[in-house]
Formats: C-alpha cells, sequence, structure tokens
C-alpha cells in the first residue's frame, strides 16, 4: 500500500493471502465502514482496495471525494450499499482553504494558477462580509471539470477535448460558511451544505466577489450527516483489521 499519501502504486499481480471467513462473512452480510481518506488516493481507489482485501463484490462509496481532497468516505458492504443513497443526500461538513489572487482551470490545484491578481488591499472585513452572499440556498454553477454528465459524457472529458463546455447552474444550500483563519493570500473556512455542493466552485465564486479571483488550496470533508472524520480509521488500520497478514507483507 502506499504511504504518506501518496496514489496507490499499480504493482504485479501476486496471489491474495485468503481473508478469515468469520470477517469476510461481517462484510458479506453488510457494513457501513468510515475512512479517512489520504490525500492523492480516488474514492474508487478506497473501494478497489477493500474489494482486494474483502475479495467480495457487493461495494460500494457514498460520495466522491476529489484526489486532492482528504477525510471522511463511507464505504458500504453487503445489504448496507442500500443506504448509499440516504448517505449521499445527507448533508456535508468540510473544512479547507481558498488561496486568493489567483484562478484555475479546475478551480483547485488539479491546474496551475493563471491570471494573478493584487491581494493586498482585501480587508477582513470584506473577506467575512463575502460569505453572505453564499449563505442559504443559492444557485451554483458546476466547475467543467467534473463528472456531471452532458448527452451521456462527462463535461471534464468534453473540456479537455476542447469543447466549451457551459454547465448548468444548481439550487444548492449553504447552511453555514465561516472563516475560521485569515494569512493572505490564505483564508481558512469551515462550509456545512446540502448534497450536490461543490466547494471548488464556492471557492472560485467567493474570489470572483472578492474581486481577486481565488481557488481552493486543500479540502477536508468532517462529517456527512451525523457521521464525523472523527471516527474514521485509516487505509492502514482498516488494511491491520481486515487482514493482518496482506498487510504484514505489505501488498
Amino acid at each position: 500500500m502506499a504511504a504518506g499519501g501518496e496514489a496507490p502504486e499499480k504493482k504485479e499481480r501476486v496471489p491474495r493471502p485468503p481473508v478469515d471467513a468469520a470477517v469476510q462473512e461481517t462484510y458479506l452480510e453488510g457494513k457501513t465502514i468510515l475512512i479517512d481518506k489520504p490525500l492523492h488516493w480516488t474514492s474508487f481507489d478506497m473501494v478497489r482496495k477493500l474489494r482486494s482485501l474483502l475479495q467480495i463484490k457487493k461495494i460500494g462509496h457514498a460520495g466522491t471525494l476529489d484526489p486532492l481532497a482528504t477525510g471522511l468516505l463511507i464505504v458500504c458492504t453487503g445489504k448496507f450499499t442500500k443506504k448509499i443513497n440516504e448517505f449521499m443526500a445527507a448533508e456535508k461538513e468540510y473544512t479547507g482553504t481558498i488561496t486568493l489572487g489567483a484562478i484555475t482551470p479546475t478551480y483547485d490545484l488539479e491546474s496551475q494558477p493563471e491570471q494573478q491578481k493584487d491581494f493586498s488591499s482585501i480587508t477582513t472585513e470584506a473577506i467575512h462580509g463575502a460569505t453572505k452572499q453564499f449563505t442559504g440556498e443559492i444557485a451554483q454553477f458546476p466547475p467543467i471539470y467534473s463528472a456531471i454528465k452532458k448527452d451521456g459524457v462527462a463535461l471534464y472529458e468534453l473540456a479537455r477535448r476542447g469543447v466549451d463546455v457551459k454547465p448548468e447552474a444548481r439550487n444548492i444550500t449553504i447552511h453555514s460558511f465561516e472563516i475560521m483563519a485569515i494569512a493572505l493570500p490564505l483564508v481558512s473556512f469551515k462550509v456545512v451544505c446540502s448534497s450536490g455542493t461543490y466547494i471548488r466552485s464556492l471557492a472560485n465564486d467567493f474570489g470572483a466577489a472578492l474581486g481577486c479571483g481565488g481557488y481552493l488550496s486543500s479540502l477536508r470533508r468532517t462529517k456527512i450527516g451525523t457521521l464525523s472524520v472523527e471516527d474514521a480509521v485509516s487505509v492502514e488500520t482498516l488494511e491491520q483489521l481486515i487482514a493482518p497478514g496482506h498487510a504484514a507483507a505489505g501488498k
């Protein structure tokens, strides 16, 4: 398994040690697993990892986290996969940072900052004040680099082909948007929002409202409904719990 939050390496296929039948049966029957997703892993990387460890097929996650985000990822197995839609519809809590003074095509650090602007005149009052227009029910345009599909094709695929993509606005709800710290160009925040909210879009729109641009430079999902990342386990811990021999072998 990859260490230090790096993307998992693709290794040569090797025989997998058998899973303890009693352990496997509990996951086949159904479990909800709270994972603290590491940086650079995709949500499907986590599902693939667990599918390999448990050697079961009925498994899925309840809401994608971008590779550059960390935090709470819910994975369901067996009959508990029926709960996935319920978890996906729940409100979410995030913490993170917005970097002011530039924008990026993806609204985060998946692409390079551009169109740098001076942010030195942005005041603390302006930063706090700008949150008000993004609180409550708002119409939000998703990033063009997103998995939303148009005519069956993901928007990010169209964008990469150079197609002029114009996503439609979605009604979402920002229950709270708190500024936790300011150390320009970084603005730390905490957001509680409805399902379907793109924090990348919020960062981009927030920077635009301040007149200097902004992009999401870090993100951590801390809650989904009543479930908290404080109760989640790391990939390493989960590996030890499910297949100690597998983890010890470094496979």
